[in-house]
């Protein structure tokens, strides 16, 4: 394990959160007991610094975005959050900012973005790039926050992110730093950037793509590798964010979002659940100007204003979630896939063994001991070898 981890990563499950979407930084702590009830005990936050439209083009790295609110604003969003046990993770946007960000011209590559004419590359080389980055980490973790997600930062050299975090470390060695990387050689990554954690969208893919193929087999793969990454550091987990479409929109089947929702809660890692998609929200991202628009709603001033057809999947989100809560070695713990066809699997997780079935008809597993119990299932408990067509279940024995 990485060794600046604290063991209280092993515990968080985070609610992700858009402000600018959601809507100001006082409206969101007014959601912390809604997160608190789900089981969440982390809320992580898209950014929330000056910028010029979505947040990820920063002109001010030190200032809270005027629409979101003030920095009194902020304290409270803290201190409430500390008051209830949650912890707070910020979106740090420092491989690119908004063309209006103010710094002598050395700072900057020259080129854009990922062909965003309104982002501007930052220059990594540069010795006063690193110590700016440094200096905002450390203001925003001495302000309160408990870590940070580095947005893009498959986009930049390990080494500057190493350099960075051995300054920073030393005064926040509580603090978690989690990578967004989509794809490469994951375990290399984190060895030479020192980060604690990276995104795991090879399996978020898989999840999605498994369910929506009936193809299990890409879900057993992907478990393998995402077990050979454990040793290297907790991964965060996913079915959703503020860059994708929604996983109630994802999914073919709309009977198949239990089962994801199932592998989230029951693989190892630490998840990130997308606000909204407690509530099975649904929205597409498209490649255009505003094509986020739908998978960054505003959410209602409170919680009496959320459709009755939501609360469903919050329980059941509840409810599993209080499973891996009674069951923490899930964090640690890889997967294996017991048994294997193309549309049922069982994947054995620690203690427990999760049955998942999307053929037309049911399934009887193998070797399902006779001592077996049913802990939760999209049906009424019956025999714990028998999955329903397009069902699942939860047991241990």
């Amino acid at each position: 394990m990485v060794a600046w981890v604290n063991s209280w990563i092993e515990h968080a499950i985070w609610w992700h959160v858009y402000p600018l979407g959601f809507g100001r930084l006082t409206k969101i702590t007014g959601w912390l007991d809604y997160e608190v009830e789900l089981g969440a005990n982390g809320l992580q936050l898209g950014p929330i610094f000056a910028s010029e439209s979505h947040g990820y083009d920063t002109v001010d790295h030190f200032r809270i975005d005027p629409r979101l609110g003030d920095d009194a604003d902020f304290d409270a969003l803290i201190a409430a959050a500390r008051k209830k046990g949650v912890r707070v993770l910020l979106d740090g946007v420092f491989n690119h900012v908004g063309r209006g960000f103010q710094a002598p011209a050395h700072w900057f590559t020259g080129g854009d973005f990922e062909g965003h004419s309104s982002l501007r590359e930052l220059d990594h080389t540069q010795p006063e790039v690193l110590d700016h980055v440094v200096r905002v980490m450390d203001h925003w973790l001495e302000r309160g926050a408990d870590g940070w997600r580095l947005d893009a930062a498959y986009a930049v050299d390990p080494a500057f992110w190493k350099a960075a975090l051995d300054r920073v470390r030393p005064k926040h060695p509580d603090a978690w730093f989690v990578g967004e990387v989509i794809h490469g050689d994951y375990r290399a990554i984190l060895r030479d950037s020192g980060l604690d954690a990276l995104t795991q969208y090879e399996l978020w893919k898989a999840i999605w793509s498994s369910l929506n193929d009936g193809n299990f087999f890409e879900l057993a793969w992907a478990l393998e590798r995402h077990a050979e990454l454990l040793p290297a550091g907790l991964p965060m987990t996913f079915l959703g964010n503020h860059d994708v479409t929604r996983i109630a929109s994802k999914l073919d089947d709309p009977r198949h979002l239990g089962h994801a929702i199932a592998i989230l809660c029951t693989v190892a890692g630490v998840p990130s659940i997308y606000y909204g998609d407690e509530q099975a929200f649904r929205g597409v991202k498209e490649e255009r100007e505003g094509g986020d628009d739908e998978i960054r709603p505003a959410f209602p001033d409170s919680r009496d204003s959320l459709s009755p057809l939501g609360w469903p999947t919050y329980r059941l989100y509840e409810t599993l979630i209080g499973l891996r809560r009674r069951n923490p070695g899930i964090a640690h713990s890889p997967t294996t896939a017991t048994h294997l066809t193309n549309t049922a699997v069982a994947l054995r997780t620690g203690s427990l063994t999760l049955l998942l079935n999307v053929g037309d008809d049911e399934y009887r597993f193998p070797d399902i001991a006779p001592g077996a119990q049913v802990l939760e299932s999209s049906e009424p408990a019956g025999e714990p070898a028998l999955v329903p067509a397009h069902g699942w279940s939860v047991l241990t024995w």
